[in-house]
């Protein structure tokens, strides 16, 4: 692994990395065991996954833990989602500490129980003065409620006269978005095979190279991240521009 890492590192490192973190319940049922085993299983391949990122570089991680339309899951999942992901987070914020890893949060709290988002809270203030990798989770979210809610609050400034409608540009909208503290995405992963990005980021996602590939996520691994991100030094981002035009810069 060791040599896989170096290797990367010669290499362009993605300083965001996204991940739709897919295939949980699927994994269960395949083993014959229940949904919320595949989740547990989970937690497992998050911890190995911040690893290897943090070891290669990378600056941002956002995992999709739960999205708004989770809401509308079974609640016997539901709770059994939340208290994972909270007590999980709980567990590994020593390691998270030792790491150098700091801990962010997006997405619409005001549905989460109150005991989710205080412990979580107390987690992100424990992990704020690290400065390596920044783990952020995605919870109660979706880009429609971030984008609902971006419009809003633009539009609250634009009622109170700080800002004129002709000022709205889309960097302006980009410090407005729930993700106006890190970059936008350079790599977005899914696990579980599905080709679609179900709500996920999609205004940051415009010029993000895409990974997707059939592997539960209980059974993604270091080495699999190690080959997406392999793949995304091989693609050439254009951005618009030509080929051409992006080697002659």
């Amino acid at each position: 692994m060791e040599t896989i890492i170096s290797g990367l590192k010669s290499g362009t490192i993605p300083q965001h990395v996204a991940i739709i973190m897919d295939g949980n319940g699927r994994w269960a049922l395949k083993q014959g065991l229940e949904r919320s085993a595949g989740h547990v299983r989970g937690v497992d391949t998050v911890r190995q996954i911040t690893e290897i990122a943090s070891q290669l570089g990378v600056r941002y991680l956002t995992l999709y833990a739960f999205s708004t339309e989770n809401w509308n899951r079974p609640q016997k999942e539901v709770d059994i989602l939340m208290d994972l992901i909270v007590t999980a987070i709980e567990r590994e914020t020593p390691d998270l500490i030792r790491n150098n890893v700091r801990l962010a949060l997006i997405g619409d709290t005001s549905r989460m129980p109150d005991f989710a988002v205080d412990r979580l809270k107390r987690c992100i203030s424990d992990t704020s003065a690290s400065t390596g990798l920044t783990l952020c989770l995605a919870i109660s979210y979706s880009s429609r409620w971030e984008l609902t809610d971006t419009v809003r609050r633009i539009a609250a400034e634009v009622s109170q006269g700080t800002l004129s409608i002709n000022d709205i540009t889309p960097d302006i909208i980009d410090r407005h978005l729930a993700t106006s503290f890190m970059p936008d995405p350079d790599l977005l992963i899914r696990t579980g095979g599905d080709m679609r990005v179900s709500n996920f980021l999609l205004w940051q996602i415009a010029y993000s190279e895409i990974y997707v590939t059939d592997t539960y996520w209980p059974d993604f691994s270091q080495l699999d991240f190690c080959n997406a991100v392999a793949l995304f030094q091989k693609r050439e981002r254009r951005f618009g521009l030509t080929g051409e035009q992006v080697r002659n810069q």
